[in-house]
């Protein structure tokens, strides 16, 4: 299979860096504390074994619990099995769009030993086609067995749908209350960055807080590090400055171990000084999810210290209360199935299927996603006259930057139970949120709106609970009894039904054409 023309364009934030130069957070690889605040005291934390209720002036929406009841360990997972690390050296041919800080990561080994073993005097220029000889990674004893936050506080999912982004952050009264960032051609206060971040990448606004205020004291301190002002995270590259790029990085990074972890797809964590650490076969995914972000911004010391009692959880606990009380389990039921869905084109219309299972939002999310391309003669970024339709019933609760966000469950929240986005919808003619809308009824015109395409198309994608349901896996993707699956590369994928097959393939090919 050739790579695909109409690559979805929903991912904003690539989660790798090309060396490991840019992405330690600060000189002594310690969290942020503030070195020159006005009448400010530098921010508490709440270590494991005191009273985590929040003050009698926390907004009402945060978790609350008895102060006399003891704080519970949360129960270890069932041993998780580890993807068997390699032990003989492997070779790679370096391919277009390579670099050896991808390299590294996609093997799971330190990138300086890549550029030792190769004699690499130069990592910036690399040769397509030459021959790479890939050492074994040596790996420390396992990390922490220590959780960190349920699988549902990072998820942006029914934990989350009474708390208040915007009020919270104002009442807080920090730097990010009146900080304001430049997005999609719009200029959004800081709190409004963070929902919109939440909402894209389907990641908890609490933790994306909890991290920001952890990286850089914005939420709680008015003056905080000037060092922080541009690179909020801590990832130090002038192409992710600003709030939003920052925060779609992390929620990437984020979603990117969560994720990985739920399919096996862990054995180690890189850390910015090389080490690679496997993962505590014990942990549950959110809690991977923060090893995995804090592993590309911390060496050895600053790891442990982040993914530790004292460091993000302490944080958190100090800002939400005691994450494991918002608990909401299990976030998946085990026999979970998919409502009836129908494609998403009109009938008699000829359409293209030219993406496989895919990222639903950024390169880190579950392979969630399918795409389709309407009938033309044209490649690239052309209007189209066809109209995308919706594959079920629900009601319509986003609709802006080419996105829109139908919930099936009508409770106008697109974190509980069921709900699919359309992607890359255009301005003209899209449904208005606010508008039920039935199976078969016209969504809007597909386009290149909203992220980044390389071709006019639809990006399908479905969540539940707020989590993205891979295409690929244990939850099929059925639409009109076409069957989703793939081949473990992403873009790449076949519809099956009764005997026929239709491949994810380039532009309009025969291979690829699909109707209702």
């Amino acid at each position: 299979m050739g790579r695909k023309v109409f690559l979805c364009g929903v991912i904003f934030i690539l989660g790798v860096s090309a060396t490991a130069g840019c992405v330690k957070t600060w000189p002594d690889s310690q969290p942020w504390q503030p070195t020159s605040l006005a009448n400010e005291a530098a921010p508490q934390t709440t270590p494991l074994s005191a009273d985590p209720s929040p003050t009698a002036t926390s907004p009402s929406y945060l978790a609350t619990r008895d102060p006399s009841l003891p704080l519970y360990t949360p129960t270890p997972d069932a041993p998780h099995t580890l993807p068997t690390p390699r032990t003989e050296e492997e070779l790679y041919a370096i391919q277009r769009g390579d670099s050896l800080g991808v390299i590294a990561q996609r093997y799971g080994v330190n990138l300086n030993a890549i550029i030792q073993a190769n004699g690499i005097t130069n990592p910036d220029l690399l040769e397509i086609g030459k021959i790479l000889t890939i050492p074994a990674p040596e790996p420390l004893p396992p990390g922490p067995s220590f959780k960190i936050i349920p699988d549902s506080e990072l998820v942006n999912g029914p934990a989350v749908t009474a708390f208040d982004t915007g009020k919270y952050v104002d009442e807080r009264g920090g730097y990010l209350s009146g900080y304001r960032d430049d997005v999609n051609n719009a200029s959004m206060r800081g709190a409004e960055v963070v929902t919109q971040v939440a909402m894209e990448y389907s990641v908890n606004p609490r933790l994306l807080l909890a991290i920001l205020e952890y990286q850089s004291g914005w939420v709680t301190h008015k003056q905080p590090a000037a060092a922080s002002f541009d690179f909020p995270i801590g990832y130090k590259n002038q192409s992710y400055s600003g709030l939003y790029r920052q925060l779609a990085w992390a929620a990437n990074n984020l979603n990117r171990g969560y994720y990985l972890w739920k399919v096996g797809g862990i054995s180690g964590l890189i850390l910015s000084d090389g080490a690679v650490i496997p993962p505590a076969d014990t942990l549950n995914a959110g809690s991977i999810g923060v090893e995995m972000l804090f592993s590309l911004l911390y060496d050895q010391a600053g790891w442990q210290q982040a993914v530790g009692p004292n460091g993000l959880f302490a944080t958190y606990q100090s800002m939400f209360g005691y994450p494991f009380d918002y608990a909401v389990e299990p976030l998946i039921p085990a026999d979970l199935e998919q409502p009836q869905m129908q494609l998403p084109f009109e009938s008699g219309v000829e359409w293209s299927y030219t993406g496989g299972p895919h990222g639903g939002w950024g390169s880190g999310s579950a392979w969630a996603a399918l795409d389709f391309a309407p009938p033309s003669d044209a490649l690239g970024c052309v209007i189209s006259d066809a109209w995308v339709v919706a594959v079920i019933d629900g009601l319509i609760v986003y609709s802006k930057d080419g996105a829109v966000i139908q919930d099936l469950d009508n409770d106008g929240h697109y974190q509980t139970g069921w709900s699919v986005l359309y992607m890359h919808i255009d301005t003209n003619g899209r449904v208005p949120a606010g508008k039920m809308i039935k199976a078969g009824e016209r969504i809007g015109h597909p386009s290149c709106e909203g992220g980044v395409s390389t071709g006019t198309h639809v990006h399908l994608a479905r969540r539940y609970n707020g989590e993205w349901i891979s295409a690929d896996y244990s939850v099929p993707f059925i639409l009109d009894g076409w069957v989703s699956s793939g081949n473990g590369i992403e873009y790449d994928g076949w519809l099956n039904k009764d005997g026929q097959t239709i491949e994810a393939w380039n532009g309009r090919q025969a291979e690829n054409q699909i109707h209702r």
